[in-house]
Parts: C-alpha cells; structure tokens; sequence
C-alpha cells in the first residue's frame, strides 16, 4: 500500500483491483479505515481499479493538527488522484465519505464521474452534539463513545446476528486516534453543502439505510431533491449499510455504476 503525500499529510492508499478499468474511489466513514469496504472489495474488483485510503487522523494515515475541514478532505482525495495519475473517477463515499463526495462533485466536477451518496448529509443544523463528542472523546478516548455509535450504526436485529462483526467495527473505532477523529468531528460541526447540491452535474445514486438514526431518510430525500436527476435507493439497514445489507449495497452500487 503507498504512501502519498497529500500537503504534508501522509495517507495509506491502497489500489486493487482490474488493471485498466474504469477507477473508483471508496471513501468511508468516521472512525473507521479503508477495511470498512472489505464486505465491497470481491464484488467490485471484478469490474473497477478500486482506490481505497485512510482519511486523516484515521489508521496508517498521518494525523496532523486540526480541526479539518470538508474541503481539507476533499482536497486529500484530488491529491491521491494525481499521485496516482488519475484524471477522473467514479465516487463512492459513506457518512462524511458522501459528504466529500458532495464537495468534489461541486467544487472539482471534471474529476468525479459517476457519484454514488450513501447514508449521508449535506447540513447540521445543530453542532452542539459534535462539541460535546469532541469534548467527550479528547479527555476520555474513543471508547467512550463506542458502544452508543454501535447502536446507531447497526440495527439491533444485526448486532444480535452479526456479533463479531460489530465487535470488529467497534474495535476499528476504538483505536482510531482521538486527535483525529476530534479533528475531524470539527469538519462535521461546520457542515452546510445544501448550496453546493444545485452545482453537482455528475449522474448520482443516493443509498440510504431505513433505520439510519445518524443520516435519516428525510436527509437522503433532501439531497436526491437537491441534486438534478439523482435517484434514491433504500436498504433494509441502519448507518453502515455497506456492512450490514452488503448484498443490497452491492447490487445497487455496481448496478449504477456500470449501467449505459
């Protein structure tokens, strides 16, 4: 996996997949590393050059003084792109990953081709939840937090199904360095895209999860209302539904992705 160097920051890149086909770029959630798209990585390398990268302040990456910004990460992904001289791709984000994904498909339009949005926003109407998470997680750590965001990442009926599994993503989130994720917590208290849907050109799929607490189906509606000819597609699951309805998620992101 290559290091790039993305303004002084190092991120751990990782590039697998069909020499010479269409790329596309997996961007994830909050407090977890590229290894949240392992449930993706068999289906979709069949079809795609698969990008996958920890965010900043998150796994092998480096963690540089925050707070961090939307643009800061969107950036980080235009720099992973040109090291690897990639002039367009297609874009897949989850959580703040969609949320990047907004940005670059507003901000630098001649780079994203095909976006696909899942279980994300475009706005906080109220950051006070995020000040305190920040709060909470500098002056105790990660595991503080980890047991409340399992509950709203997965629905109960997976965490009784799926124990190991959740033990695994709530042990990606528990080491995740909480200087990162303060820092990147601060990007989301901040987050206002609703002006930037209009901008967005590309052709998009919004995945939303029915029982997601932290980006709910009224949020999904809004940003397929904002972005000309996006469609929406749902799926049986709550926040991380790329883990919990992997074969759902699946079917709908290469189904969009690889459709004339």
């Amino acid at each position: 996996m290559p290091m790039i160097d993305a303004d002084g920051c190092l991120l751990n890149v990782s590039v697998e997949g069909r020499d010479g086909g269409p790329t596309l770029m997996l961007s994830n959630s909050l407090g977890t590393t590229l290894q949240l798209w392992e449930p993706q990585m068999a289906a979709l390398t069949k079809f795609f050059r698969v990008i996958r990268y920890d965010r900043r302040g998150h796994g092998k990456s480096g963690t540089p003084p925050g707070p961090y910004s939307i643009a800061d990460f969107g950036k980080d992904a235009l720099a992973i792109l040109d090291d690897l001289n990639i002039a367009r791709t297609h874009w897949c984000g989850l959580s703040i990953g969609g949320a990047v994904g907004q940005w670059l498909a507003a901000n630098a339009p001649e780079r994203i081709d095909r976006l696909v949005l899942a279980n994300t926003i475009c706005h906080v109407a109220d950051p006070a939840p995020w000040h305190a998470r920040i709060k909470a997680v500098t002056e105790k750590g990660l595991d503080v937090i980890a047991d409340e965001t399992m509950v709203r990442w997965f629905t109960e009926e997976f965490r009784e199904r799926e124990p190991q599994t959740v033990s695994r993503i709530r042990a990606m989130l528990a080491s995740t360095p909480a200087a990162g994720y303060a820092a990147c917590c601060a990007a989301l208290a901040d987050l206002d895209l609703r002006e930037a849907l209009p901008r967005i050109k590309a052709q998009t799929l919004v995945i939303a999860g029915r029982y997601d607490m932290s980006a709910p189906l009224q949020m999904a509606a809004t940003i397929r209302a904002g972005i000309p000819g996006a469609s929406l597609t749902i799926l049986e699951a709550a926040h991380i539904s790329n883990v919990e309805a992997p074969y759902g998620f699946n079917e709908a992101l290469t189904g969009f992705l690889t459709q004339r």
